[in-house]
Parts: structure tokens; sequence; C-alpha cells
């Protein structure tokens, strides 16, 4: 990294966790300080989340203090106090650690030209973590514009996990030029060292979370100086920790960290491992990034890992040290998830990491980016088209797509142009586009941002003291009396306001909050190792024998799919008919593939009745039997059902909300108030319908269907999968139910149950549906 330093290259260090990255990242940094002091701005370092540019602010301080160096480095994220922000632009420290979204503010501002005008290095941090998504176009959007402020930029990447290196290369690049970015592989390693653990009794049938795990995983918390246990979803933590409560007879210090948690109680928490004071912490996705705590030693994954690329960042969290292996237990929740956690671990041993997809640009980022380069100063279209241009994910922007997004900025669009709050942009005589009054100006810097969040409620006690937030959606279901679990407490209702949520601790039993987000889904690396595990017989030994039973019973009463094809079973049970499919494209590929096929077989008088779904599989079921499965899963559903469907549903509002919020049409806060989230709501639902009426043909409107199909639905993976069902479906039909089918069939009339809480429940059932499955007569 020095070399490619004095050589003035862009680079990319790809690097496991506690090989040292970021200090490989600034070391040309402090090198070039020490041999050439430097007045103003030299290196912007951007991470994905706040709590980072914290924790490298103290590990960056410790070497320059050590070394007795005149070098001064700050952060500056939202939390930053406004006095503290006017004087970093006035007088910016040497090295400036933020995120993408304060680099996106900072650039709004006229003095940003002198500002950046000194800038020689930006360095990111844990690139992978937003690249491919909406934080990435931003931020390359950001550096185009810093690159055309200060030519002589270098640009710096820094990752653990990456499959595609060539590919951040070129996002990294200008101009997406590959060859001027210099690759830098760091040294490996030793093999992380993982098992599976393997409940006392047998593999269950059905459940996601492991829980039937709690006293062995206390035990290995007991074992272990420190460890991380991660739970796939904020519902599953909360659970979690109370289980491992249940069993903590040693009353260990446990702590637990989701991203719904108040800053205060994550930072509090934060501190307390970083002192060693905890032995445990249940963590969600909130801890997967930039947690460099040496003395954690285990990490243990409740559920499956859902992707290896993920797992392996997981894993990195244990042991920050090169020389000794990291070590980590996968807990599975079932049978499927068993043959998951086993390709889980062929993957990383083959080291096959998760595929990088990359895609076009959005087109709210890119108004909310035009407008931010407006507030700085006057531009003119050609030479600002230039520029984005340069950014890899805008690379192919189109001159007219272009002008559509200015028009857009400019007055709305054409339903919306009568009204001059929509107005913020004017273009002068000489073709020179500028900001149409100042009052525009305050209010993108007020609502600048791409991460959008759910309408939330405060859980808060008498006192005042606030807890963290619920979504809406779950606290709607909430009366006076009722008590959740929440922060690792369990608390009662007292009352509910607009924005606020009133409790008490109590006693009682508790249910779990829900949240509305997307399930990580299913990798499809490793969907096709579980594929292949199901048709290769040699690999059966290795599984468990309850495991092996499972399998060897399905192939003598059913079947077992090829790799490449597709399984359908239809049977007859108590008065129902039932479809199963094996199409292993994730939860929520499935789910709306549910949606679909439900509305075609209501279409063709098949009577349905519901589906259910999980990662591996896809069941419907109704009053008529289902003869001819192909029909229903022909590729035109994506052009009939599926536009209807999106159309009809909250899904394209939900959509139009996000990208209403990030292009700047609706306003989260104006000066002095911020709107609550149902007005928020209300407003883009209002401008939604009279678009939907009067323009469907907006920019936002393509936009949120843009987000729709793809980050909702995984509309790609289920494109795939109706594209090849006709030529490689293997329909079985059956005269009861098989054991492949027990996992899914379980869940019906448990899917509106909060995750996790009806675990008992669903074990008994399954062991009933089990018993009829697994006979052989």
């Amino acid at each position: 990294m020095l070399a490619a330093g004095r050589a003035g290259e862009h680079a990319l260090l790809v690097a496991p966790t506690g090989a040292g990255k970021t200090l490989s990242g600034f070391l040309p940094t402090l090198v070039e300080l020490i041999e050439r002091p430097h007045g103003g701005l030299h290196t912007l370092y951007v991470s994905p989340l706040k709590a980072l540019a914290v924790d490298v602010q103290r590990n960056l301080m410790t070497p320059i203090e050590q070394m007795g160096l005149n070098i001064s480095v700050e952060a500056r994220s939202g939390d930053t106090p406004s006095d503290r922000k006017a004087r970093q632009r006035a007088n910016p420290p040497h090295i400036l650690l933020t995120t993408p979204e304060s680099l996106s503010l900072l650039l709004s501002y006229p003095d940003s030209f002198g500002m950046f005008a000194t800038l020689k290095t930006v360095v990111i941090d844990e690139v992978h973590a937003f690249a491919t998504g909406k934080r990435g176009d931003l931020l390359a959007l950001g550096l185009a514009r810093l690159q055309r402020i200060a030519p002589g930029l270098r640009r710096v990447a820094l990752s653990a996990t990456v499959a595609d290196p060539d590919g951040y290369r070129a996002w990294l690049a200008p101009d997406g030029d590959i060859d001027a970015v210099r690759l830098v592989v760091g040294e490996k390693g030793a093999e992380p060292d993982i098992a599976i653990l393997l409940p006392e009794g047998r593999v269950p049938w059905s459940g996601h979370s492991g829980r039937y795990a709690a006293p062995q995983v206390m035990a290995e918390i007991e074992t272990h100086g420190t460890t991380i246990v991660f739970c796939n979803t904020r519902s599953l933590a909360e659970l979690i920790f109370q289980d491992l409560w249940k069993e903590n007879r040693l009353a260990l210090p446990i702590g637990i960290h989701h991203g719904s948690l108040a800053k205060e109680a994550r930072r509090k928490v934060e501190g307390a491992m970083a002192d060693g004071r905890l032995r445990a912490l249940v963590a969600t996705a909130s801890l997967d990034l930039g947690v460099d705590w040496g003395n954690v030693d285990c990490v243990i994954q409740m559920g499956a890992p859902k992707g290896s690329s993920r797992m392996l960042q997981r894993i990195g969290r244990a042991n920050h040290r090169l020389d000794e292996p990291s070590e980590a237990v996968l807990v599975p929740g079932n049978r499927f998830e068993y043959l998951e956690a086993r390709a889980a671990l062929d993957a990383v041993e083959a080291g096959e990491l998760d595929p990088d997809i990359f895609r076009s640009g959005a087109l709210d980022v890119l108004a909310q980016h035009i407008m931010g380069v407006a507030c700085a100063a006057p531009f003119a279209a050609a030479d600002l088209l230039g520029e984005i241009r340069a950014a890899l994910p805008y690379s192919a922007l189109s001159e007219e797509t272009f002008e559509r997004v200015l028009q857009f900025i400019a007055d709305g669009g054409y339903a919306l142009r009568a009204y001059d709050r929509f107005k913020r942009l004017t273009k002068d005589a000489d073709g020179v586009w500028r900001v149409s009054h100042p009052r525009f100006i305050a209010q993108h810097r007020l609502n600048a941002g791409i991460i959008v969040d759910a309408v939330t409620l405060d859980v808060r006690f008498r006192n005042g003291r606030r807890l963290g937030t619920v979504e809406e959606y779950f606290a709607s279901t909430l009366s006076v009396g009722d008590t959740f679990f929440f922060a690792g407490l369990s608390l009662e209702v007292e009352r509910v306001d607009i924005a606020d949520l009133w409790v008490r601790a109590t006693t009682r039993p508790a249910r779990i909050p829900t949240y509305v987000g997307t399930r990580m889904a299913l990798s499809t690396n490793l969907a096709q190792r579980v594929r292949g595990f199901l048709h290769d017989r040699a690999e059966w030994h290795r599984f468990p024998d309850d495991v092996r039973d499972w399998l060897e019973v399905q192939d003598r009463r059913s079947a077992l799919p090829a790799p490449d094809q597709l399984l359908v079973e239809t049977f007859e049970r108590e008065g129902r008919h039932y479809l199963v499919a094996y199409s292993f494209e994730g939860w929520n590929a499935h789910q709306s593939l549910g949606m679909l096929i439900t509305r075609r077989m209501e279409a063709l008088g098949l009577k349905p009745i519901g589906f259910v779904s999980n990662d591996y599989a896809l069941a419907v079921y109704g009053l008529e039997p289902i003869d001819d499965p192909a029909a229903l899963f022909s590729p035109d559903i994506l052009e009939h059902e599926f536009v209807e469907w999106v159309q009809g549903s909250a899904l394209l509002k939900r959509a139009f909300r996000e990208v209403a919020v990030i292009g700047g049409l609706v306003e989260r806060q104006h000066p002095g108030r911020r709107k609550s989230g149902k007005q928020v709501t209300f407003s883009t639902d209002l401008i939604y319908d009279v678009l939907r009426r009067y323009e469907p043909t907006h920019l936002l409107l393509q936009a949120a269907w843009d987000d729709a199909r793809a980050r909702m639905t995984d509309v790609g993976r289920l494109a795939d999968l109706l594209d090849r069902a006709a030529g490689t479906m293997l329909h079985v039909r059956l005269d009861r139910i098989s054991p492949l089918a027990v996992p899914v069939l379980v869940l019906i009339g448990r899917e509106s149950v909060a995750q996790g809480s009806a675990d008992d429940a669903l074990l008994t059932e399954a062991e009933a549906l089990a018993t009829e499955a697994m006979q052989l007569d």
C-alpha cells in the first residue's frame, strides 16, 4: 500500500479481518504528512457506519500520539455538533472521517471548493458494504465531484470479503478505468475453525431460530472468554437473549445489540465489550462491520448463515490475529438449514464467496446529488453530465434521462408543475442552472440522505428515558397492558401516542417485536450447493443419521431433484390439495411467487386457500386438485399477475415513499420541526395517487418500480426460476405428504405468529407430520 501511495496509484486492498487493513489504508497518508507537512485537508476517510469512524479515530490517534506527530484527526457525521461542523469547513483537520451522506452534504456548500482543493487521498473502508447499493451510488457521484475539484486525488478502498475484485476496481476508478487501480491482496492467515452444533438428540424438522440449542450455546459462552452470538433478525436477537438469560446459571454478563436500540444503549454495550466486561453479546448485522474487539474468541451463528461472504465477515469478528484460527459455531434451525450450514462450510473451505451484483445507478439518488451540486454553485448541464458519467454506476446515463432528472428537479414533472414548492431549479438565459430560492438549499441540507427509516415510534419509560424504536406496524398491534421484549427487558405498555410508546418494566411473559424488513435471502451459491447435496448420495455419509434417513425416505417415497431440476410434488391431505415446489430461491422470491401463483390459481378456478414458504420451498394449497403445475409456473406470470399485484399492493407505495424522500420531492423535516412518519407517508401517498392517475411515466414512479422489482421481491431470481421451470420440472404425484415437504408445511397457520415464539407448538405439529411422511408402507 505504501508502494501504491508513493507511485500515486489508486488501490483496492483485499485482506482478512485482523490483517491491519485500516492502518495500511492510512499509512501512506501518515508518511506523506511526515515527509511533506500539509496545510488543510489531506485525507478523507469514508465508512458505512458512524460508529466505525469513531472507532477508527480512536485507533488512529494512538499511533499518531505515540509517534508525537502534529497531525489532526476528526470525525464528522449527523451526530457532530453544528459549531464543530462549521469550523471543520473553514479550518479542516488533516484527516477527516465521515460517511457517504455527510460527504454529500459537505459538497453542497459553496466553500467545498476551497475545503477539498488540497485533498490528496480518499480512503473508503468496508467498500463491499455499500458499493453495490444506493449509498454506493451517492458515494460514486461524490468521488466524481471530488476528482473535479482536486484532479490529482488518489482513491483507496479496503475490504475483507469480495468475490469480484475487478468489479470493485472498476467502481473505484475514475471513468471505470480498471487498469488505473492496483489490486493489493493481503496474506490469507489461519483457516477458521468452524463447527456445526448438533442438538442433543436430533436435528429439528422445522423452525429457523436454533432456539432448541440455548443450553449448548450457553455452555459455549461459559467456556470462552468473550462470544458474539449473531442472529439474522432483530426479533430473533431479542428472543435468543431471553433464552440465554434463562440458561445463564452463572449470571454471566450478557448484552444485546441491534439497529433499533437507542444510540446510547448501543454505545454503552460497545464500551463494555471493548473493556472486556461482557462475556457474550447477542447481535444482528449491526455488528457485521468494523468491530475491533481483540478479546472476542468465539462467534456463534444462530440459524443458517444465508451466504458464505456474510459468514466469513461474522467469523472475522473473532480473534483479530492472523496466525491463530477464528473459532465459530453454526446452529442450524432445521434439516434444510443443516444442509445449508454444511454448504457454507464447504464454500468457505473452497474460497467461494457470494457474488457481488453491480447495477446501474438509481435515479432518485442522482436527483439528490444534482440538487446538492446546485446548492454549492450554479452549473452548466453539459459539464455536469460529463462529471456524472465519470462515476461507474452512471457511465451509461443517456442525455435524455439526464434531462428528465433535471426537469423533475426544476418543476416536479408534468403533473406537479403547477405547484411552486416543486420548482427547485431555474435555467438562466445563458443556459446555466441555479437554485430557484434560498429556502430550497436549507430544505435540501435538512433532508439529504439515502437511508429512509421505516415509520417508527420511540419506546420510552415514564421518566422520558428512550430505549430505542419499534416499527409503527408492530406498535399498531399493541394495547395498554400488553407486554413485549425489547432491549433485553420485558416491558408493559402504559400508553401509545403518535410518536411514543410509553412502557414500564415487568416480569410478565412477553412477545417479541416484529420488523417488516425483507429477510436475508439464501445466496445463489449456497442454494446450488444444497441442491448438489440432495442429488449426490456420495455426500450423505457426512450428515447426521436423522438427516440421512430423511433424504433416503424422500428418495424412496418421492424423488430427489438433480441440481438443474425443479421438483414439484402434489398430494391431498385432509380435504385440501397441496403443491410443493423445491426451488431454493430464498424466502423473498418465494413470497412473491406464492402471491402470483395463488392469483393464477384463482383465475383457473382452483380455489386457492393460501401459501407458505421458506428459503428452500414454496407450498400452495386449495380446494381443487392441481393436475398441471406447469401452467402455474409460466414466465408470462411476471407480465400479468406480477404487474397487477405490485400496482395493487402497498409494495409500490412503500418504494415510492423512499424514492420521493431521497429524490427530494417530500421533506422529512422543516427548519425547527420534523414530520412524523405518518405525515410523510400521507404526503407521499397523495402524490403517488396523483402521478399514477395523471403521469404514470413520471421519473419517480419508474424509480419506485425499479426498487420494488429488484430489492423487495428478488424478481431477478424469480424470473430465472420461471424461465427454466417448464423445461426442468419434475412433477411427482403422491398419496400423502413427503419427508421434504414437512419443514414448509408445518408453517401453515404460523406465518402471522411472531418469529420463533411458536417454536414449541411447531415442534409438536412437525413430529406428527414427520411420522406420516416417514412411513414407508
